[in-house]
């Protein structure tokens, strides 16, 4: 517990932002995982080109 008190009075600033702030990234994290889940499923089996075209095409 006291790792985690320590972790959020480092960055408290950021913090209080994410708490009081309008703005998200939801939508882009979204994003982010849904590629990371298409190359997780293809890894090993494509080349670059076939996992362009699965982002793209998804």
């Amino acid at each position: 517990m006291h790792t985690f008190i320590n972790g959020l009075e480092r960055d408290l600033d950021a913090v209080i932002a994410g708490l009081i702030l309008p703005w998200n990234s939801g939508i882009v994290e979204g994003h982010v995982n849904r590629i990371k889940m298409i190359k997780r499923q293809m890894y090993g089996r494509a080349g670059f080109s076939l996992l362009r075209k699965r982002v793209l095409l998804a």
